[in-house]
């Protein structure tokens, strides 16, 4: 029996099972009980409604056309088929007969790091298996760090949180003692780990390679991590004068680490804390000007601001969250941002119009996002249950429509 033949309860478990969930956290994250998930997996209740397809593939993080066993009607939706040749990159140990020349290499990667800024995804799984073949063999620790790196958080926009996870543990292990390349490295541990579902996880590695990268370490008394920085949150804003580059660049990426923890944070319900380490990451970004971001954090003041709407959202608050956003896009800093970030952020600020039940507002976000980024909206099964949801409405808003025939939901 082929893939295309298994019904569609079948489906459902297999997918379920490569996302390493079991059938009780499938059942909490439909808000169903697992009863119905065991009898929809064992085709005692049949799945035939296509809102609720919609609602379980979203959850499932893949196309609805995926459990129907029919090919995605557009392109661009469903897992990319480069995903395959990333991961069988990953799975590869040995390493090319003749190492290639370190200065081509870190050409490779510098294009393939604007490639990602730009958010053209294609482009990038295209490239990625032989620039990680490259990189591993390469003798350059850097690059092979930066080399996983990218692989995890491009993997995390294309729902593949598992195998995010193990290229961006691939970029600790390489990083070794380097702290500053650990820390880069657990910015992508912290995003795969939040991805899954694994927030605690995420939030302890996060603070854990924060501290070694910023000053005002955990002092003796403090509480066990869920609690570090928590009055550190509070010190004046950092000095920088008489630092080097090195250390501002430290900063940045601990600036960086600290707002995947407040995110992870509030993803434990920890959201007083969250704002701790929110307000601890605003005074870092406070201390850092003109630094070169030579590890592509992105991080500043309009980075933590949008993770403070972020953070409302996910404390039910999509109302500030909203007001704050208004002001955000009005700056001129939100426009220097590379296009992956501001489109990554407006299927967020999408979201929230969702939960303020503003569905026009909820499509204008989603048409900002195509418009900066297309690929995050036409490639991540994220945006197309944000557009499913959008779309549900009699008529649709103007430009979801066509956003829905662009990734293959025009039923």
């Amino acid at each position: 029996m082929t893939s295309d033949d298994l019904p569609i309860g079948r489906r459902v478990a297999s997918w379920r099972v490569r996302r390493s969930m079991t059938q009780q956290m499938l059942a909490d994250r439909l808000r169903r009980s697992k009863s119905w998930v065991d009898k929809v997996e064992r085709g005692v209740r049949p799945l035939d409604r296509y809102s609720v397809i919609q609602e379980v593939a979203g959850v499932l993080r893949v196309d609805p056309e995926v459990l129907l066993g029919q090919p995605p009607s557009s392109a661009p939706a469903g897992t990319p088929a480069g995903v395959e040749d990333i991961r069988a990159a990953l799975a590869r140990y040995d390493t090319p007969p003749t190492p290639p020349h370190t200065r081509e290499l870190r050409r490779q990667v510098g294009h393939a790091w604007l490639a990602y800024q730009h958010a053209h995804y294609p482009q990038l799984t295209r490239t990625l298996p032989g620039m990680l073949d490259a990189a591993q063999g390469a003798r350059s620790v850097d690059l092979l760090v930066q080399a996983y790196r990218m692989t995890s958080l491009l993997l995390v926009k294309l729902g593949e949180a598992d195998l995010a996870w193990l290229a961006a543990d691939r970029a600790m292990s390489a990083a070794g003692d380097d702290p500053l390349l650990a820390a880069t490295a657990a910015v992508a541990v912290g995003q795969a780990l939040r991805a899954s579902g694994r927030d605690r996880l995420a939030l302890y590695a996060t603070l854990t390679a924060a501290h070694r990268v910023l000053p005002h370490p955990r002092q003796d008394g403090d509480q066990e991590v869920c609690g570090a920085f928590g009055d550190q949150s509070r010190r004046k804003p950092l000095d920088h004068r008489g630092e080097g580059e090195g250390d501002r660049r430290e900063w940045a990426v601990g600036g960086t680490l600290l707002l995947q923890a407040a995110l992870a944070a509030a993803g434990c319900g920890e959201h007083r804390h969250a704002d701790d380490l929110t307000d601890r990451a605003a005074g870092v970004a406070a201390s850092l000007r003109g630094y070169d971001d030579q590890h592509r954090t992105s991080f500043g003041p309009v980075a933590v601001e949008m993770a403070r709407v972020l953070l409302a959202t996910q404390r039910g608050d999509a109302d500030a969250a909203l007001i704050r956003h208004s002001t955000i896009v009005r700056r001129e800093a939100w426009r220097r941002l590379p296009a992956e970030y501001r489109g990554a952020y407006l299927l967020d600020v999408a979201r929230a119009y969702l939960h303020t039940g503003d569905l026009r507002g909820a499509a204008r976000a989603l048409v900002d996002a195509d418009s900066v980024a297309p690929a995050e909206v036409r490639w991540r099964p994220l945006a197309r249950t944000l557009i499913a949801d959008v779309a549900r409405a009699k008529p649709a808003p103007a430009g979801v429509a066509r956003l829905a025939t662009l990734v293959g939901l025009t039923r």
